[in-house]
């Protein structure tokens, strides 16, 4: 079509429409910007330094016609001479393309990316590619423009390329409107603390309205107040016939459009319905030799056209024209496009096909391709994308087979689960086997009942999780050896081990390691391995984290993600329960980077979870509540890792004096129990005895303390029974005459404790880096110096309940001038805000929102609520003004 004479007519224009070349920088006559020199410039320097081998991001951000790719295109065309571009950009369709701008950077380079991407590669390939394409011997510009609208697979690139900035010559550049949303927080986090460099575009200064306006007959001032110095905002204005005064911008660009000939402005209308570029193929098919309605348009500015199709001069035109078609017309425009797509040539681009299928009602179209187009976009990591075209497709499912609707409900069960949405997994599970049992296929059946028990265990349902794995035993009996029965095999042993019945789980797993080899099911034969770990670890094995570790290398090798994702967790949570931290960081840095980069957000939950143990271990609570609070405030269904998250937090909360830990430790506690996973019950169990001895109420941990004695007696849960037996002592409800003392295999630094032996117990603590549990043996000397550098360190940490604890016992020693202490926040300023609040209070004070503050923080809403909540109290506040007053007379920094 590139050749077709319409094309040759739309590409050859010239007309009135150098005003906007001079404010956009229109591609068919770059022109110099208006007040954009300095952005213009910073690329270009950062282009020059990633030449030299220091490689960087750049983010070019603003709101919508502010002029983004404007300022990316000027750039492009001074890049300089020898770099390699590759430029692509996310569209706003229903369900954004897999890899959209990815394959729009690659195509016809011929190099590794493409040939990844056309081959239909999985995620790892697709990653190892752009790694590849990046390595070259020339140094690379890679744009993506519009990242607001990008797929998750696309997003896990952009992170994977982030962190490897250092490694390779690339300059990455990135376009995104100021009211990005919690997805493109993810990768502005994996960018955090690296070479980045942030470009926020402000709206043109009144002088430059002004310039615009020059000649016009328009009052500036008036133009500026207007359109608020937006430069798309001020061309179509002034675009506007002279003696009109527009109410909106939307009524100029319709205004515009009213004026052209009735063919040009149904074209218009007829692309108005593709939020994308309209390849030339595609155009053909959907004006044949009506393309020449377009020309008018070009001419006239509201279209424009290049080299990969025609598009509409903004974003917001297109939608300003969109949003002004009846429902019927819409309708009836997109199945024109929907035909278009259906017979051209290529095989049609899915996410395209589904969009526009969706917007026509077209149930036919959509039922044919929204779920292998959610398939192919959970293959590749855009979950998000997936669990979108699965619902597509859901509002006709009833229209399918029994077998057919069925896999299609099992597979959106699977990505709500993997979506951290366990209570709706569980529930489109259980339609799943409904339908497997009408369609009477076992095999399937046995299949979707393992996966029904996977979400079941997983929102904190572990009887029914049992339940339905052995009726998924019991249904593939019968159908004789298999992958099918593999499974079944491995998630019975699986149950076994994390429900604490170990000595069945070995042998159960060991045969269904053999049933997994011989069904050629690496996965399998991986998860085996992983609830082996779990199972030997469990009684004291110490080859439990070596088949632990073997089972990480085995998914890793294999590249079964979600295995591997699994055998990181529970890495991860052995080792913290063995005190192993230093190897903890380690596997929690590489677990959080393979989970976050596949979307794997239940892993990651609870890898962030030990991250966030880890920190309170070393002394640093606030970053631990702030972290907890994020998983805890962000996460509305976060199902069995409730019991995670939640004790950790109010067993901070605790050490501090915060009466919410109550309510929350009471929740924990009884959804543990139900759960019946030994972390479950030990991190919501002990920190409830924690509690009770801090609020001086013994008797509230007597029913947890029998219930953990029991669950505690294997040789694998020494160090658990150690922080037990610790904490019930102090709170004087264990001893040594009940046989709760030191016993055999006790792990150090809680058995020297448990002995007695004080000295040797906070020396133990110290050199493993935690200052609370040291601090709370040197409590323990009975002699007046060590009890005061207890007390100076639970001061520092904010521990004000131990605090008060060793107080009383320092006057019990006969100490007449007690430290009143302060703890290191509070004599960092005068009205005791942690560094966080101080970060939080230094943006209210600059007019900041919450949402605007939680961006730039990279942290969720709801923990900015939490904290500017906090800093009005410590304040005396009653309003954000007032704290900003404040601000001033506590000397804080200014915000960067």
């Amino acid at each position: 079509m590139r050749g077709d004479t319409n094309a040759t007519r739309l590409l050859d224009r010239e007309s009135e429409v150098a005003l906007l070349e001079r404010v956009l920088g229109a591609a068919s006559a770059p022109a110099r910007l208006l007040e954009r020199d300095a952005q213009v410039e910073a690329l270009v320097t950062a282009a020059t330094t990633a030449a030299a081998g220091h490689s960087s991001a750049v983010l070019v951000t603003g709101e919508a016609g502010i002029g983004k790719t404007s300022v990316v295109r000027a750039f492009l065309d001074t890049v300089l001479p020898g770099f390699r571009v590759l430029s692509g950009a996310c569209d706003d369709l229903l369900t954004p393309r897999t890899l959209g701008p990815l394959w729009d950077a690659a195509l016809g380079t011929g190099g590794p990316l493409e040939r990844a991407l056309t081959a239909g590669g999985s995620g790892d390939a697709v990653l190892a590619a752009v790694a590849e394409e990046l390595a070259g011997p020339r140094p690379t510009v890679l744009v993506v423009e519009d990242v607001h609208w990008a797929d998750d697979a696309t997003l896990d690139v952009l992170r994977y390329v982030a962190r490897r900035l250092d490694r390779l010559r690339v300059v990455l550049v990135l376009t995104f409107r100021d009211e990005a949303g919690n997805p493109l927080r993810r990768l502005l986090g994996a960018l955090a603390g690296g070479p980045v460099r942030r470009l926020a575009l402000p709206a043109l200064s009144a002088a430059a309205v002004g310039a615009l306006a020059s000649g016009s007959g328009r009052d500036a001032g008036a133009l500026h107040a207007l359109t608020g110095g937006n430069p798309f905002y001020v061309t179509e204005v002034l675009a506007a016939p002279s003696a009109q005064v527009p109410a909106t911008v939307v009524d100029t660009v319709l205004a515009r459009v009213r004026r052209l000939a009735p063919d040009a402005r149904a074209a218009c209308e007829q692309l108005s319905v593709v939020p994308s570029t309209v390849g030339f193929e595609l155009a053909g098919a959907l004006f044949g030799s009506r393309l020449e309605a377009l020309v008018e348009a070009e001419e006239h500015g509201i279209v424009e056209v290049r080299p990969e199709g025609v598009v509409f001069r903004h974003e917001l035109a297109r939608r300003a024209i969109e949003g002004a078609l009846p429902a019927i017309r819409r309708r009836t425009l997109n199945r024109v496009v929907v035909q278009a797509l259906r017979t051209g040539g290529d095989t049609p681009d899915l996410a395209r096909l589904v969009h526009h299928a969706v917007q026509a009602d077209d149930g036919a179209t959509v039922l044919a391709h929204a779920p292998l187009a959610g398939r192919h976009a959970a293959q590749a990591g855009s979950h998000r994308q997936a669990l979108a075209h699965f619902e597509a497709a859901l509002r006709y499912a009833d229209r399918l087979p029994a077998a057919e609707r069925a896999a299609l409900v099992d597979d959106y069960a699977w990505e709500l689960h993997i979506a951290l949405r366990f209570s709706r997994a569980v529930a489109a599970g259980r339609e799943a086997v409904v339908l497997r049992e009408r369609a009477g296929e076992p095999v399937a059946l046995g299949e979707t009942l393992l996966r029904l028990s996977r979400h079941l265990y997983l929102a904190g349902h572990t009887d029914d999780a049992e339940a339905a794995v052995d009726r998924a035993a019991e249904v593939l009996e019968s159908t004789g050896p298999g992958p099918a029965l593999a499974s079944a095999a491995t998630y019975r042993g699986a149950i076994l081990a994390l429900t604490g019945r170990c000595a069945e789980a070995i042998p159960a797993l060991e045969r269904a390691r053999l049933l997994a080899i011989e069904a050629d099911r690496t996965d399998l034969v991986a998860l085996c391995l992983n609830y082996l770990g779990v199972a030997r670890a469990d009684l004291g094995d110490p080859d439990g984290l070596h088949l632990l570790r073997g089972s990480l290398a085995t998914a890793t090798a294999h590249g079964d993600h979600e295995c591997a994702a699994r055998a990181y967790t529970n890495l991860g949570e052995l080792l913290y329960r063995e005190g192993r931290w230093d190897e903890l960081a380690g596997c929690l840095e590489a677990g959080l980077g393979f989970t976050r980069e596949r979307w794997f957000w239940s892993h990651a939950y609870n890898l962030e979870v030990h991250g966030a143990l880890l920190l309170m271990r070393r002394g640093d609570w606030t970053a631990a509540e702030e972290r907890l609070r994020g998983l805890v405030e962000g996460v509305d269904d976060p199902g069995m890792l409730y019991v995670y998250s939640v004790p950790a937090l109010a067993r901070l909360l605790a050490r501090r004096g915060d009466p919410g830990a109550e309510p929350l430790l009471g929740a924990a506690w009884e959804r543990a129990q139900r759960q019946r996973s030994l972390l479950g019950l030990a991190s919501a169990g002990i920190a409830s005895v924690e509690w009770a001895w801090l609020t001086g109420r013994p008797e509230q941990a007597v029913a947890v303390r029998e219930v953990l004695l029991a669950r505690t007696a294997p040789a694998g849960a020494a160090a658990v029974r150690g922080e037990l037996l610790r904490y019930l002592a102090r709170a004087g409800l264990g001893s040594f005459e009940e046989g709760l003392g030191s016993f055999e295999g006790c792990p150090e630094p809680w058995a020297a404790g448990l002995r007695g032996d004080w000295r040797a117990a906070a020396a133990a603590w110290e050199r493993a880096g935690d200052p609370y549990e040291q601090a709370l043996e040197l409590a323990e000397s009975g002699e007046v110096e060590p009890t005061l550098r207890a007390l100076q360190i639970l001061d520092d940490l904010g521990a004000t309940p131990a605090a008060t604890l060793v107080r009383r016992r320092l006057r019990d020693l006969g100490v007449q001038r007690i430290p009143r202490g302060a703890s290191a926040t509070t004599r960092a300023n005068p009205a005791g805000l942690t560094p966080r609040q101080v970060d939080v209070l230094t943006l209210v004070a600059t007019g900041m929102t919450n949402a605007e503050i939680a961006e730039r923080l990279v942290v969720s809403v709801r923990t900015v609520d939490h904290h500017v909540s906090a800093v009005l109290g410590k304040l005396g506040a009653s309003s954000r003004r007032e704290a900003a007053r404040a601000a001033g007379p506590l000397g804080l920094p200014a915000a960067s």
